[in-house]
Formats: C-alpha cells, sequence, structure tokens
C-alpha cells in the first residue's frame, strides 16, 4: 500500500510537472511569436502611424515650427533661414492665421511650406470624424485664402493622436506628420541646450519640431542650420521629405518604401 501510494504521489507530481512544463512552453511560443517581425510588421499595419520621420537615400532633414498663439520671432526666422538659403514647414492654427495674416503671406513668400495645425488647437482625441474634418477644413480654408494652396500635411495639436484621429485626416487625403526630433524650445530652454538637443539627435530623415514664439530658437537656430549644412545635411519641406507612392510607416512612425 505504501509503494501504491508513493506512485500515485509520483503521479501526480509528474502530471503538475508536465502541466507546468506545458504552460511555460505555450509562454515561450506567445512571447516568440509576439516578438517576431511578422507580427510587429501585422501589428504596425494594423494602427494607424503618423510620420515621424522617413527613410530614403541621402541625408534630408526638415526643420518644422508649430505656430500658434505669439508671432514676435516669425520675421526673424523667416531671416534666419533665408540668410542660409533654407526653406522650412509651419503648421499654422486657423485662428493664428486669422490672427496674423501677412505672417502667413510672409512666410509662403519666402518659400516656405504653410500647413494645418487645426483651427483652435484643440485635443482632437475628443473630437468624431465629422468634428476633425470640420476643424481642418476651417483652418485649410483660412490658409488657402492667404496663400492661394491649401495644406496636404496635419499636425495635431499637443501631438494628440489615435488610430480614429489618423484615419480621418488621411480619409481626407492629408499626412499627419509627428517628429523624431523635439528641440524642447517651448520650455524656454537656453540657445546652446537647444542646439545641443537637436544636434545630437538629428539622422537622416529627420523632422526636427519648434515653435515660432518660443523664447530663445532664434539664436539657437543659425548654429543648427551650419551643424546640418557642415555635416552633408540637405534641409528640405516637410513635403519634399516625405514620399510618394506606396510607403509604409513601421511601428516607430519611420517611412519608408513598400
Amino acid at each position: 500500500m505504501r509503494g501504491f501510494a508513493f506512485t500515485q504521489r509520483m503521479t501526480a507530481r509528474g502530471r503538475r510537472a508536465l502541466t507546468t512544463a506545458g504552460i511555460m512552453l505555450a509562454v515561450a511560443l506567445i512571447f516568440a511569436a509576439v516578438n517576431s517581425p511578422v507580427f510587429i510588421a501585422a501589428s504596425a499595419a494594423s494602427r494607424r502611424i503618423p510620420i515621424y520621420s522617413v527613410e530614403r537615400d541621402g541625408k534630408f532633414c526638415s526643420l518644422s515650427f508649430d505656430a500658434a498663439w505669439g508671432n514676435d520671432d516669425t520675421q526673424k526666422l523667416i531671416d534666419i533661414l533665408a540668410a542660409y538659403n533654407v526653406r522650412a514647414t509651419f503648421f499654422v492654427v486657423g485662428s493664428w492665421a486669422e490672427k496674423y495674416p501677412e505672417s502667413v503671406r510672409a512666410l509662403f513668400d519666402a518659400g516656405h511650406e504653410v500647413m494645418n495645425h487645426s483651427d483652435d488647437h484643440a485635443h482632437f482625441n475628443r473630437l468624431s470624424p465629422e468634428e476633425i474634418e470640420s476643424n481642418i477644413n476651417a483652418c485649410s480654408d483660412r490658409i488657402e485664402a492667404i496663400t492661394g494652396v491649401r495644406p496636404s500635411l496635419f499636425r495635431c495639436p499637443y501631438g494628440e493622436y489615435d488610430d480614429h484621429v489618423v484615419a480621418a485626416v488621411n480619409a481626407m487625403g492629408m499626412e499627419v506628420i509627428q517628429w523624431d526630433v523635439d528641440s524642447l524650445d517651448w520650455k524656454d530652454l537656453d540657445a546652446d541646450t537647444i542646439y545641443k538637443r537637436v544636434t545630437s539627435r538629428v539622422a537622416p530623415g529627420s523632422i526636427v519640431l519648434f515653435h515660432n514664439a518660443a523664447l530663445h530658437t532664434p539664436e539657437a537656430l543659425g548654429a543648427i542650420i551650419e551643424y546640418l549644412l557642415g555635416n552633408g545635411y540637405t534641409v528640405v519641406p516637410v513635403s519634399e521629405l516625405i514620399l510618394d507612392g506606396q510607403t509604409v510607416t513601421d511601428h516607430a512612425g519611420r517611412q519608408r518604401p513598400a
């Protein structure tokens, strides 16, 4: 009887060991599947991701500026960019365009892109697709009335987005543009800190974020452009950085040929 009981206990232990081993094997298989390139690619394809950077031949990058409130430095930025023969992309809010139409026109006349940053800097995650479309169209109407060109790119206020926001914007035939290099100039960092942040992070295909009314951006901008040009970069507006034709945008927001 003792032998029988011992055998039964060992059999039960064996079953538990096999069960535990089976669970561990299943977990391992799931982990491997989830972290496989195929799964990651499928996950990225199922999500709506804005463009953060671009994979393309050559050392290209873009400088972008958000304009939502102040306007003290816009002409300074235009003059600095002109001194280096560099064109940038300005994402402007519709209410800003309405308040400063002469600056919108000056940006456009200087060869810069004037793109859409919403009509009133709303939190787009909270809007319905219909509200998103209406808001973007209101801003584009203001810009087009001043420049004669309707924006094809959109940047979400606060950088906030989700699948329904990106889907609604894409349905309007527009691309959602984020950034992979944040100057953090809106925090009133000094010019040297802004310079170091940007130059230590920029890479081929980068989109750099600035603001038109940040305290020390004009002070830092010239040195940043000199660094980029001195290191072989060609600085182009965002619409010239992003790719045409069949493309994919991976889970990190990097656009590349399909």
